[in-house]
């Protein structure tokens, strides 16, 4: 069977994932990749149909033996990827966000809560470093970008498949339902009044993050329980957003397993 071209309607079909709307309306996105790919493949009925050249089939068999591989031209395949040099291979896939109430679960002991992250590579960095350090969940609150853009989906290099996510239009919802669970909501601020490595981060704790240009807004910070500073010890004025993040996690990881 000769693979198909871009013009084929399937492809078409798929190629409208790029769009935000589209991906709502039918609660699908694109995993361009092998690392995305085999993450998706890895979740039980979350892929609907993988994209191949040919050449991609044969580079990546064990990883497509069992998949439901539609193949194409070359074209096609860099109509579906927003890569500047397409690996190959991408697969159709469901959406795996959940209710907020269910990733906020009572045996959570570490989350993270992005609070009008809009960054594309900022949220999947955030949403991998969150699965290195073995948090429970994150969530993407307010206006934060979606996770499932082409960009933060790869930029997660197939954490967006190991933990779980929610999306919450407001971020005080997220921040009160984290602290009924009975998380400590530590606010990640400059201006904190307690220091990163004085803080006792040893319970389960939900930590806030702000934007990348203006941080959390006052009335948000203000719910958290505490606001924890990263100190600065050298001249930089700041941490960029996925640099603190790691920082507070990772710190919060090593205090939970001492």
């Amino acid at each position: 069977m000769e693979p198909l071209t871009a013009g084929n309607t399937r492809v078409k079909e798929a190629r409208k994932l790029s769009r935000r709307s589209v991906r709502t309306e039918r609660r699908l996105f694109l995993a361009d990749g092998p690392k995305a790919v085999g993450g998706a493949l890895a979740v039980e009925g979350c892929v609907v149909e993988v994209f191949a050249t040919p050449a991609a089939l044969g580079q990546y068999a064990g990883l497509l033996a069992d998949a439901p591989v539609t193949l194409v031209d070359e074209r096609a395949l860099a109509s579906l990827s927003d890569s500047v040099s397409p690996a190959g291979v991408v697969a159709v896939c469901r959406h795996l966000d959940a209710p907020l109430q269910h990733v906020v679960a009572v045996s959570a002991r570490l989350l993270a809560i992005c609070a009008d992250v809009r960054d594309p590579g900022n949220a999947g960095t955030v949403i991998r470093t969150a699965d290195a350090a073995g948090a429970d969940a994150v969530v993407l609150a307010g206006q934060s970008v979606d996770a499932y853009n082409p960009k933060t989906v790869r930029s997660t290099v197939g954490s967006l498949f190991h933990l779980p996510f929610a999306n919450e239009p407001d971020p005080a919802v997220a921040v009160r339902a984290a602290q009924a669970r009975g998380l400590t909501v530590l606010a990640a601020d400059g201006a904190g009044e307690v220091d990163l490595f004085e803080a006792d981060l040893s319970g389960p704790t939900a930590w806030l993050f702000g934007n990348e240009a203006w941080g959390l807004p006052d009335e948000l910070a203000a719910l958290a329980d505490h606001r924890v500073a990263i100190p600065i010890h050298g001249r930089a004025e700041s941490l960029n957003l996925s640099t603190a993040a790691a920082v507070c996690l990772y710190a919060s990881a090593r205090a939970q397993r001492t």
